[in-house]
């Protein structure tokens, strides 16, 4: 798989990485096998760029990486996050205490089995922590080696730029897609004006665009789509109509739903390296495909203009009130 660099940082990663937060029972159970799998066949595809974080799981997820790159950690190129606060399991709320920061990037280490992280992301702001401190303890973790870039997630372009101020951000993670193109307005200028490379989670839309999303009462009480909006009532069927067309550009170019959406993603800039995320592993080698496939002009016109409006808001109130924007 060809390589793209994230911003002006200097890191080079796969063109497209892989999300593991699926791995750690978000999206129905956890399997071990399958998904330890999966992260050495990503290896075996040319796929070098992991994503993962302390709060998937939790814990679980950061330990499962560990378990899958032992003795092969100079192969990899490994994101996590820090930011939520975890009590007795649950995620119960943002933190980015200055002295949280510290413990959290040692648990993160301790799990992966490493001595560094290549790429430390604020997972969500912290409206009580200016995020110039934040950044500064960020800042002095790579000084001591233990981190080697540094990323914001979800973050808003006031916040982009304090942090940035004050120690050069690599990557942005977002939610980025076909589904989800809220940042195009505000948010990517802003990156290409400052050098910083987006990495789009969910680039297949949660499965929607992959053709494989059920109704949200379909999935259990503790799956993440569970309460999604956009997988609820009318919103779900009229979101349905609307991906009808990636389905169809897919079934003319003997693809999948799924490359089309990313292929598209991948068309949206060098500096964009998407992280879509599955535990198995047909769907890891369909999606490493993708990043083969261009589309036409006419193609990407077509997708675009259906799916110009998506219906419903993209999480539930509680998790919306944790995105900076």
């Amino acid at each position: 798989m060809k390589q793209r660099q994230l911003g002006a940082s200097g890191l080079r990663v796969s063109a497209m990485g892989l999300g593991c937060m699926g791995m750690s029972t978000t999206y129905g159970p956890a399997d071990d096998t399958e998904s330890l799998a999966t992260l050495r066949r990503a290896l075996e595809l040319g796929v070098n760029f992991f994503d993962t974080a302390e709060q998937y799981g939790p814990y679980h997820n950061e330990e499962l990486l560990g378990r899958a790159f032992a003795g092969r950690r100079h192969e990899v190129v490994l994101a996590t996050k820090f930011g939520f606060k975890i009590e007795d399991g649950v995620t119960t709320g943002v933190t980015s205490d200055l002295s949280h920061i510290r413990r959290a990037v040692e648990g993160s280490l301790r799990r992966l089995g490493t001595d560094y992280i290549d790429l430390l992301y604020q997972h969500r702001i912290d409206p009580r922590v200016p995020v110039e401190d934040v950044v500064g303890v960020m800042a002095e973790l790579v000084r001591e080696g233990k981190v080697r870039f540094l990323g914001l997630s979800e973050a808003g372009v006031a916040n982009i730029r304090k942090a940035h101020a004050v120690h050069p951000i690599t990557a942005l993670q977002s939610e980025y897609s076909l589904w989800e193109r809220n940042l195009e307005v505000e948010i990517l200028p802003v990156l290409r004006e400052l050098g910083i490379g987006l990495v789009p989670f969910s680039p297949l839309g949660r499965g929607f665009l992959g053709g494989t999303a059920l109704r949200a009462e379909q999935y259990a009480p503790s799956d993440f789509r569970h309460l999604d909006p956009r997988l609820q009532g009318d919103n779900f069927d009229a979101n349905m109509r609307a991906a009808q067309v990636v389905g169809d550009i897919a079934a003319a170019r003997q693809l999948t739903p799924g490359q089309v959406a990313l292929a598209w993603v991948l068309q949206q800039g060098d500096d964009i390296v998407p992280i879509p995320g599955t535990k198995r592993r047909s769907y890891l080698e369909q999606n490493a495909a993708a990043a083969e496939v261009t589309l036409s002009p006419a193609e990407t016109t077509t997708l675009e203009q259906a799916l110009l409006q998506v219906s419903g808001e993209r999480y539930s109130k509680e998790r919306m009130a944790w995105i900076d924007r």
